[in-house]
């Protein structure tokens, strides 16, 4: 797809019509991109948001300032969307790569040094069970259900 021109936005020339892996090339290519130049935006934070991040900044010293942590966020959030577009890429054309819920569960359950991370036939048992029900289940439920299964009695 080739890119169609719409305008300027504060000198950066916004298009549309680029293909998504293009897209997700030219975000990665941004974030790492050590070009320092700065530049002014306008954004409309809600109050309160504002203020709890000046908060965070000046008593919890989250940050060096709100702009700073303003900016390390958009970063972790763009990281992200960055990574899900690249997975979803990948599972796009590789459908049998992506994991079932029952190996997120014992990933899930490793990660976090979970008891039943020893159980991963149990974890697989319930992710199965658990879809019946809640076809949008995550691995979290799954681990939640697992442990309801494992605490009571047979």
């Amino acid at each position: 797809m080739h890119w169609i021109y719409i305008g300027v936005y504060h000198g950066m020339v916004v298009r549309s019509g680029m293909a998504r892996s293009e897209a997700v090339e030219r975000i990665a290519q941004l974030l790492d991109s050590s070009d320092a130049e700065t530049t002014n935006t306008s954004m409309r934070l809600p109050r309160a948001l504002r203020d709890a991040a000046a908060l965070a900044v000046q008593e919890l010293g989250a940050a060096a300032s709100t702009t700073t942590l303003t900016s390390a966020a958009l970063r972790g959030v763009l990281e992200a969307i960055l990574m899900q577009a690249v997975l979803d890429e990948h599972y796009a054309q590789h459908p049998r790569a992506r994991p079932s819920l029952g190996e997120l569960a014992v990933a899930a359950a490793e990660l976090d040094g979970h008891p039943l991370a020893s159980r991963p036939e149990l974890l697989h048992q319930s992710a199965a069970e658990i879809v019946r029900t809640h076809p949008d289940a995550d691995a979290d439920d799954v681990l939640l259900w697992a442990e309801a299964r494992a605490t009571t009695p047979a």
